[in-house]
């Protein structure tokens, strides 16, 4: 796995925290640079601009100096209208996950302060009124309780790859009722989501056993993340194999294949796609700082690692480019943004 230094982003002298506050606040410019979109469409809507303006911090709130972010899928559906019913309307900046440094706090934010290193994904609800400032931007604005503090050993390249994928393995897997003991089969294995479902499964749930399927250049990946059967998926069909498993969980939306992988009385996670029909069940994540302070001392321990993208990460200016390679499927874990605020 590629490491990726942060490059001494922030420096913070040791003054006083209150001039400290007071030098963070004074510095907040009123503009900053970000990719927004103002209609729904193809790549073309998408534009970087560099006078968007920096969004209001709610009392509930932080105001995050962003140093890196993270794509994932959601971004261009979101961009073609798949949720125009449920979204908030353009204009947008897209971007959920993120990593940075906080310089601004709300009244009533009690757990964080101005300089605190924090991560997270900013929207509580996926698909349903999503924020219309995303974290492709110098600054963003996020409740409290959607964040954690960044662990000490990641720097924020990989920090941001984290809380989207994490949250949604994690959830996913406690809504199956997985538990120690049980087998799983993890479809996309080698991917943002998928990647993390394999390391928690082993690590944090207990599992008996983990099978994923990736491509052939993948295998190995799968099985330095723990998979104990890494299940090349061009080579042979999953569903033909003798063995079923507890829980299938579907990253990659195959869900009429992986019900015929389960156990009787397993139960099919699905992500993607909308309902599913049982045992298959399908869920959208509800954004959630408490995981990643959960799984914080498993991040730190090195137990469960990021997973980022070798192509990336890419700089600001590139994310255009960066969603066209995340659009082709054929990306490793996370794609990164990185860095944001040089």
């Amino acid at each position: 796995m590629r490491q990726y230094g942060s490059r001494g982003i922030f420096s913070y002298t040791s003054c006083s925290a209150a001039a400290e506050s007071s030098r963070m606040s004074s510095s907040i410019p009123s503009k900053m640079k970000a990719w927004i979109y103002n209609d729904y469409g193809g790549p073309e809507v998408l534009k970087f601009e560099s006078d968007v303006a920096v969004p209001e911090v709610k009392d509930d709130q932080v105001l995050i100096k962003v140093a890196a972010a993270a794509l994932n899928p959601i971004d261009f559906q979101r961009r073609v209208g798949k949720f125009k019913a449920i979204d908030s309307p353009p204009p947008t900046v897209p971007g959920y996950d993120v990593a940075g440094v906080v310089v601004k706090v709300g009244s009533q934010v009690q757990g964080l302060k101005e300089g605190d290193e924090v991560y997270g994904d900013i929207n509580e609800k996926s698909v349903e009124q999503p924020k219309r400032f995303g974290s492709l931007a110098e600054y963003t604005a996020v409740e409290e309780r959607l964040l954690a503090l960044k662990p000490k050993n990641l720097d924020f390249a990989q920090a941001a790859s984290i809380p989207l994928g994490i949250e949604t393995a994690y959830e996913g897997l406690e809504r199956a009722g997985f538990s120690a003991g049980k087998s799983i089969l993890v479809l996309g294995g080698a991917g943002g989501v998928g990647s993390f479902v394999i390391q928690l499964a082993k690590q944090v749930f207990g599992a008996s056993k983990v099978a994923a399927t990736s491509s052939t250049g993948k295998l190995e990946l799968l099985k330095s993340l723990g998979a104990d059967l890494a299940i090349d998926y061009t080579k042979e069909n999953f569903e033909d194999l003798p063995e079923k498993f507890d829980v299938v969980y579907d990253a990659v939306g195959q869900r009429d294949r992986a019900v015929k992988a389960v156990k009787e009385g397993g139960s099919v996670v699905v992500i993607s796609g909308g309902a599913a029909t049982p045992p298959g069940f399908f869920f959208s994540l509800t954004s959630n700082g408490e995981v990643l302070k959960k799984l914080s001392p498993f991040l730190e321990s090195g137990k469960v690692k990021p997973v980022i993208d070798p192509n990336g990460p890419f700089p600001l200016d590139k994310v255009d480019k960066a969603l066209s390679y995340l659009e082709t499927n054929r990306a490793t874990g996370k794609v990164v943004i990185f860095p944001i605020n040089p």
